[in-house]
């Protein structure tokens, strides 16, 4: 069995930093921006990394969406998706994609960390661990993140395909996240043969960086199931 770890926008797979040792010596966390300019294309790519065997698949976000193209492309090898943060339906929505875009483009990456991002934090989130998602956003390149807004506006609508995945989808959600909501992110996994659902409370976006130990404790288990 092998863990894999799929970060959230603006971020990189050093978000995954205090998880990184859940399945000692068979866990991966790619950062996805080079993998390509699409959902699919990263998903594939992630694939090529692996060793070939069972999956159990974390993502976060955009991370979440890639999560369910690798299930979809593996259906074979992925035993079990655990979405945090992530929802499988999706409405394009051109005005929201090209206006980040402009602001990455114009203002630079921190002003579109506080414009975009910083918010979907809970007002409980400790400022410490805001500050270091923010540092990790700094790192990224504009065009790297500029690929990843693209590939998340791009992204197929899974919904379907959730609903008919045979094995555990495991949905988690902050109880102060906007972007899904939790009743998206609950109705997601009830829509599921398999699906269970998590709600964090004094949580927002970002479940792994905001409350590491209570995900931790989630994917242990989807590990154990898977």
């Amino acid at each position: 069995m092998q863990l894999v770890l799929l970060h959230a926008l603006p971020l990189d797979a050093s978000m995954w930093a205090p998880q990184a040792d859940l399945l000692p010596g068979a866990t991966i966390a790619p950062t996805l921006y080079g993998l390509g300019d699409s959902i699919e294309e990263w998903a594939r790519a992630v694939l090529d990394l692996t060793d070939g065997g069972p999956l159990v698949v974390v993502g976060s976000s955009v991370g979440g969406s890639c999560a369910l193209e690798m299930a979809a492309l593996a259906p074979d090898r992925v035993r079990a998706l655990v979405l945090v943060g992530a929802k499988a339906a999706h409405r394009p929505d051109p005005a929201l994609r090209d206006a980040a875009v402009e602001l990455l483009r114009r203002d630079g990456m921190d002003a579109a960390w506080r414009s975009c991002w910083e918010p979907l934090f809970s007002r409980s989130a400790a400022p410490a661990v805001v500050a270091s998602a923010r540092a990790i956003a700094a790192r990224q390149s504009v065009e790297d993140v500029v690929r990843g807004v693209r590939a998340f506006h791009g992204r197929r609508n899974m919904d379907g395909f959730a609903a008919r995945w045979p094995h555990p989808l495991v949905v988690v959600a902050g109880a102060d996240d906007t972007a899904p909501s939790p009743t998206t992110a609950s109705a997601l996994a009830a829509s599921a043969r398999r699906g269970e659902f998590h709600l964090v409370p004094d949580c927002g976006h970002y479940v792994g960086l905001e409350r590491p130990t209570v995900l931790e404790g989630i994917v242990r288990r989807a590990l154990r199931d898977g």
